[in-house]
């Protein structure tokens, strides 16, 4: 009889030892399914953060771009509807297309007067030309001090914005930044009104 026992407590022993088994088989692949769920938002997260990067530097290179050419101060309607892409990868396909909107706009306008000027500066030389003398310069000499009254130049402030859609991800990055420019004083009164 004792031999009848042992082998109902060995069996039922075995029962009990298979049903944590398979309990500790189930914890584990739900934790490896939760380590696995976890890394991917982790890089969806990354990839995402990535994307919103380049987006702003597609939307940065834009303004910059913009802002440096020689037709922004004299039509800058026309430089800002031209769409600017980016490629960041380096596969020579555009991967972002940065649009200016709304048109760049100038804010302020003060034009600058003679005597804010140094001639000894080739910048601001070029503030003191005249048009009607076939461009010379008015006053050559350094030490000769700057008569009083407004140049031929103009100092600007601009609202300037780009836009980025990715098609790809979905994202959207609108960068906006304030820029001082100076520009001739003609073309100011044209656009900062």
């Amino acid at each position: 009889m004792s031999r009848g026992r042992t082998h109902g407590r060995r069996s039922q022993q075995r029962g009990a030892a298979l049903f944590v088994v398979m309990i500790m088989l189930i914890v584990m692949a739900w934790f490896a399914v939760s380590t696995l769920r976890l890394s991917s938002q982790s890089q969806q997260i990354v990839d995402n953060s990535q994307t919103r990067q380049q987006a702003t530097a597609a939307a940065q290179r834009a303004i910059e771009t913009t802002i440096s050419s020689n037709l922004f101060a004299t039509d800058p309607a026309a430089v800002a509807a031209t769409p600017i892409v980016s490629d960041v990868d380096g596969d020579n396909v555009p991967d972002f297309t940065a649009m200016l909107t709304p048109t760049p706009k100038c804010f302020r306008l003060h034009t600058v007067k003679t005597a804010e000027l140094d001639i000894s500066d080739a910048k601001d030389r070029k503030c003191l030309q005249s048009s009607t003398a076939g461009g010379t310069i008015l006053i050559d000499r350094p030490n000769v001090p700057v008569p009083a009254g407004d140049s031929m130049c103009a100092n600007t402030d601009w609202h300037i914005a780009a836009r980025v859609q990715d098609a790809r991800s979905g994202s959207a990055v609108t960068v906006s930044q304030g820029i001082a420019i100076r520009v001739a004083q003609v073309d100011a009164a044209n656009f900062c009104k």
